[in-house]
């Protein structure tokens, strides 16, 4: 929505709204936020509403703890949950100190500033995301059990599938607050979902996802579950992927997908840290179509990057190796500089790997390179990188890979 402040001051008046939820993310994504009255919605615009940083993981001590949201009119979207008198709606904030410069760690400021990159060099790049999460029953006092919902498998359908009500709700609450999903279905794993969406800017893409895991954790407890997006909820069933579609768009027509994939397999094992920010993110890589190896092809789910089959605005690329436990404002930004790097350096991906890599002999791929295979090897990629520390504040590598 290309709402103004002054829209959604008059749709604060019309619609009775006595609620408003300021949200924003921590360095790791988590999304957190301030309810005000709508009596303080002018303040909220003009001089930002404080929060203590010193208590949000990562953000600072509590000698200079004083940071200011502003909230970003153009993200308004009421809360469906809640009740429709009185109701409720919640805008995320750009995160400030008290002079009003930007605070160095807010992740929706680094992917700003990541997309006026791209701007500057005529490109637009979209993203689409694939997100997978299970579903587990609670016990008696609401808390999660490995127990999960159902038993069905990929695509499977009701009665087998007992989560098809829980997806359609997710869907409608979605779409309710502007958010449109493309398709939904059962996963592989007992009781794993996936629902995935249609590309849109990086910066929506990224606020659409963190407000996919609210809803989704919030209309599973509505039917008494527990949603899990970690990567690797039960050991011998598939992991939870965050597969990132990626489009790029020129203003001179011409096609630098190829170059832009170059540019992100030269510096994925740089940037796998934030893709996969979990001890448990590598317990789910090189099983179950997670991939293990720096390699890509056409429509090959053993790879780390796919080349769907599409033509025009459905050409893209698709990066399956990050886990929803990323930040997605700092995942996208990497991608987006590693991409355009690719592209500036007019890089050349390597031949194309048209194998099964899940069943092909060790020693046929043993000259091919791998993702990081563990949190400590790719926090140690993260922090040697020069690619990384001139795309991130050093306080947020340091808090990541420290």
């Amino acid at each position: 929505m290309n709402l103004t402040v002054r829209d959604v001051k008059e749709f604060i008046e019309q619609e009775d709204v006595t609620f408003i939820r300021l949200a924003f993310c921590d360095v790791f994504g988590k999304q957190k936020n301030v309810s005000i009255m709508n009596t303080e919605l002018d303040r909220a615009f003009e001089t930002g509403i404080a929060i203590d940083a010193s208590a949000v993981k990562g953000f600072g001590s509590e000698e200079k703890s004083d940071l200011f949201l502003f909230p970003d009119a153009s993200t308004l979207a009421v809360l469906p949950w809640r009740p429709s008198q009185g109701s409720v709606v919640r805008m995320y904030c750009d995160i400030r100190y008290p002079d009003g410069t930007p605070f160095e760690l807010d992740g929706r400021n680094i992917l700003k500033n990541a997309v006026e990159y791209a701007k500057s060099k005529n490109l637009e790049i979209a993203f689409g995301a694939e997100h997978e999460f299970y579903l587990f029953n609670t016990d008696d006092e609401g808390y999660p059990t490995k127990k999960p919902h159902d038993k069905a498998g990929y695509m499977d359908i009701a009665p087998e599938d007992r989560g098809v009500n829980v997806r359609r709700e997710i869907c409608l609450t979605l779409s309710e607050m502007g958010i449109f999903p493309e398709s939904s279905h059962h996963e592989e794993g007992p009781g794993q979902h996936e629902i995935d969406f249609k590309y849109s800017d990086a910066l929506s893409a990224a606020d659409n996802s963190v407000t996919f895991k609210s809803v989704v954790s919030t209309i599973a407890e509505q039917y008494g579950l527990w949603a899990d997006f970690s990567p690797k909820p039960l050991p011998y069933e598939s992991g939870n992927g965050l597969h990132i579609n990626i489009s790029v768009k020129s203003a001179d027509g011409k096609d630098y997908l190829d170059s832009f994939m170059a540019g992100v397999m030269n510096r994925v094992r740089e940037i796998t840290a934030f893709l996969n920010p979990s001890e448990e993110s590598y317990k789910r890589l090189g099983v179950k179509k997670a991939p293990k190896y720096i390699t890509w092809s056409k429509e090959n789910r053993s790879q780390l990057i796919r080349i769907p089959a599409g033509s025009g605005e459905y050409r893209r690329m698709e990066l399956r190796s990050p886990d929803p436990l990323a930040n997605p404002y700092i995942a996208y930004a990497l991608l987006i500089y590693a991409g355009i790097e690719g592209i500036e350096n007019n890089m050349k991906a390597p031949a194309p790997t048209d194998l099964n890599l899940y069943s092909t002999d060790t020693e046929q791929l043993a000259d091919t390179p791998t993702l990081p295979q563990s949190l400590t090897e790719a926090n140690a990629a993260a922090r040697d990188s020069e690619f990384v520390s001139r795309i991130l504040p050093q306080r947020v590598i340091d808090t990541y890979t420290l």
